[in-house]
């Protein structure tokens, strides 16, 4: 018998910055603390800074250490561009949009 597991979505809009980055990365966190399956909707995101990028590499980092998956999804050319500029495209991989 295979139990399915239903994975957490955590929503992000906005500005992802020095003032929003820290509580993206607490929900993240918290998410994946509870979670075996996490995945972070990126759509309404306009802008992302280092802040940011930070908050997804704690969470990445988290989910390694618990065995958890955290999954990116509909990541918009803010996130996108940030994930490239830094290299952190094949790290922080995002869902590729079903066909």
């Amino acid at each position: 018998m295979t139990t399915q597991v239903t994975p957490v979505v955590v929503r992000a809009r906005g500005d992802i910055d020095l003032d929003t980055g820290p509580r993206l990365r607490h929900e993240l966190i918290r998410a994946l603390a509870e979670n075996h399956e996490v995945v972070l909707d990126l759509s309404e995101v306009t802008f992302m800074d280092c802040a940011g990028l930070n908050a997804l590499i704690d969470a990445r980092n988290q989910a390694d250490r618990r065995g958890a998956r955290l999954t990116l999804r509909n990541v918009g050319r803010p996130v996108a561009r940030i994930l490239a500029l830094t290299g952190l495209t094949g790290r922080l991989a995002p869902a590729t949009p079903p066909s």
